[in-house]
């Protein structure tokens, strides 16, 4: 049953004027896509049941009930009245920090010829829709009747995951309520034969609704993109473009996202995006550093250290390195498990704290077969789970007294193995969270090298401290520890490294957002982003320096400390940045909604303390 305030059982007027109807329309077999139009067969047990919209047990009788069904913008009749934004705010009972459908533009030519191109967008209601695949708590549903991409918010836990896969801004996170809504294509109002609030309210005509890929009245083009629209392969949005009018060959934001999109010389009506603005200063910028995401900075980078930690310590002793042999037989080693145990213990608190409804933490696992995050959850929880039984078998042997001793080696040597395997999963299935088509500063292989080489750079550090410390105040020989470690440091920083490198050549040769990314990384953090770079290669250096040579007595210690502290400020700042410098394929805004810069200026001056502004100060 689809029950919620945002959806209303709505019946047609007497007087409902033509416009707001649903026409019937003769629609072809396939869209543009090579999608089938209709939805389901004729035999399809779906056929003829309720959507029971608010305990509403009626049965619409709109032929086309079972066809996909999407927008029709047309760009040259649009005046930015944002009468469609208002109708969707006002039939939703939005908050004024919520909008499911918002006007936008871009703007390019001299004066006095300058031309402003407005956008309205909303849900596409894809036929591939990245958001369903993405949520790990399956909050989302494509719907036979009318294609309709809905979303419950009493199944979401607030992760937000679905927004940042969407190119389109359509899931929007409330964090007062901590859970994402979305436009429903007010499937209530299509129930009644009636086209959605926001086209009914157009006042030019620039909105339309219909079975996709049938012209409405006064059309001629049923074009998949727009300049500002991000790629349509993406996601195969059901959304089609009328724009006649002649345009400059460049259309420039004016929200403070720095880019224009030019006109693609192998395209006649195509445009792609390419950055706007070169900043000439580098700045620190350590404030703006700070975001919502740093929950997942820290979590990120501690999980890796811990998993990288472990493996240390097991194959080490495993494969009969000596050093790890003879530390394996000591307390130090034991309360070395027991405090990777704390560490990830506050790694997935901070991370389940970051949920908009940690409550519901359990229903990550909801959606194993599509969604990263599920996996990740997954993959860190069997590794969880392993390292505690792990520490316990090996540190209170004693409580297992009445198992046979070959029965809790094989037991414990099994645990230590299940842990080993399970953690690089989880990292493997981590890094696949940020491999998004909508972010293409995260869309690259660095990555995963980037995971990768801080699992072992910072396990390999975990380690050198515990023990290098416990060693040193016992009066014992500690080189041939940090010896042994130096080596999956120096392999984790070089992997990382060469990821960098590549990246931001990639970065460049590619354009769009991720290039815009880079070179606001380049320039609005230039100062920051050299001393994440020095830092790597002076760590480096400062270890191979220790490996190579005699690192035994206080002025070993104390460069093995100075070198550990350089390897983990460097993770911070650069972990920082890879969450702050991310730039979506998102759809332009305006000068005041949606615009990142506006936000940040209404923060620092107080002016977001105006409900109506729209901007919400207190983020969980």
């Amino acid at each position: 049953m689809l029950e919620t305030t945002r959806m209303k059982a709505f019946g047609a007027r007497p007087d409902e004027p033509e416009y707001a109807v649903l026409p019937d329309m003769n629609a072809p077999a396939t869209n543009q896509y090579g999608k089938r139009v209709t939805l389901v067969t004729d035999n399809d047990p779906l056929v003829g049941k309720s959507l029971n919209i608010n305990n509403d047990d009626s049965i619409s009788t709109n032929p086309d009930r079972y066809k996909q069904h999407g927008f029709y913008f047309n760009a040259d009749n649009c005046i930015a009245c944002h009468a469609c934004e208002s109708a969707c705010s006002e039939k939703n009972d939005l908050s004024p920090h919520l909008a499911f459908r918002s006007v936008g533009y871009v703007e390019g030519g001299t004066y006095p010829d300058y031309r402003r191109l407005n956008v309205s967008m909303a849900c596409n209601h894809c036929d591939d829709p990245v958001c369903l695949k993405g949520c790990p708590t399956r909050a989302y549903t494509k719907f036979a009747e009318y294609g309709a991409v809905l979303q419950d918010p009493d199944i979401c836990f607030g992760c937000g995951y679905c927004t940042w896969v969407c190119p389109y801004n359509a899931p929007q996170l409330d964090p007062v309520n901590g859970q994402v809504e979305k436009c429903n294509m007010c499937v209530d109002r299509l129930e009644a034969g009636l086209k959605p609030a926001c086209v009914s309210a157009c006042l030019a005509g620039a909105l339309d609704f219909g079975v996709i890929d049938t012209k409405p009245a006064n059309r001629d083009q049923l074009a998949l993109s727009i300049p500002g629209f991000p790629d349509p392969d993406i996601t195969h949005p059901n959304i089609r473009f009328q724009q006649k009018k002649p345009i400059p060959d460049e259309m420039k934001r004016t929200d403070s996202m720095p880019l224009a999109y030019k006109r693609d010389p192998q395209n006649d009506n195509g445009y792609k995006p390419e950055v706007s603005i070169s900043w000439p200063d580098k700045h620190w910028s350590i404030r703006k550093l700070r975001s919502r995401e740093d929950p997942l900075v820290l979590f990120t980078l501690i999980s890796q250290a811990v998993i990288g930690a472990f493996m240390v310590l097991f194959l080490g002793k495993v494969f009969g390195v000596e050093v790890f042999t003879t530390l394996g037989q000591g307390a130090v080693y034991s309360g070395m498990l027991s405090g990777l145990v704390a560490f990830e213990t506050f790694a997935l608190f901070i991370s389940t704290m970051h949920l908009g409804k940690p409550v519901r933490f359990y229903r990550a696992f909801n959606n194993l077969r599509y969604s990263p995050v599920s996996r990740e959850v997954a993959g860190l929880s069997i590794f969880y789970n392993g390292l505690l039984v792990y520490t316990v078998l090996h540190t209170f042997p004693g409580l297992f007294s009445w198992l046979p001793a070959d029965a809790l080696k094989t037991i414990t040597t099994f645990a230590g193995w299940l842990t080993v395997i399970a953690g690089p999963l989880a990292i493997y299935f981590m890094h696949a969270i940020y491999r998004i088509e909508a972010r293409p500063f995260w869309n690259h292989w660095q990555v995963l090298t980037d995971f990768f080489g801080h699992t072992l750079t910072l396990g390999g550090v975990t380690v050198g401290i515990i023990f290098g410390v416990g060693l040193f105040e016992t009066g014992e020989d500690f080189a041939p520890l940090l010896k042994s470690l130096s080596w999956p440091i120096i392999i984790g920083m070089v992997m990382t490294g060469i990821g960098l490198m590549y990246h931001a050549r990639d970065m460049k040769r590619r354009g769009g957002e991720g290039a815009a990314s880079h070179q606001q990384q380049l320039t609005a953090f230039g100062k920051t982003y050299m001393l994440r770079n020095i830092g790597i290669i002076l760590s480096l250096a400062l270890i191979a320096s220790l490996a190579l040579t005699d690192t035994s007595g206080g002025i070993g210690l104390t460069g093995w400390l100075i070198a550990a502290t350089v390897i983990i400020l460097t993770a911070i700042i650069g972990r920082a940045l890879f969450y702050v410098l991310v730039m979506p394929t998102t759809m332009p805004g305006s000068f005041f909604w949606r615009n990142k810069g506006f936000q940040e200026h209404a923060l620092e001056t107080g002016l977001a303390s105006a409900t109506q502004a729209g901007i919400i100060t207190n983020s969980h």
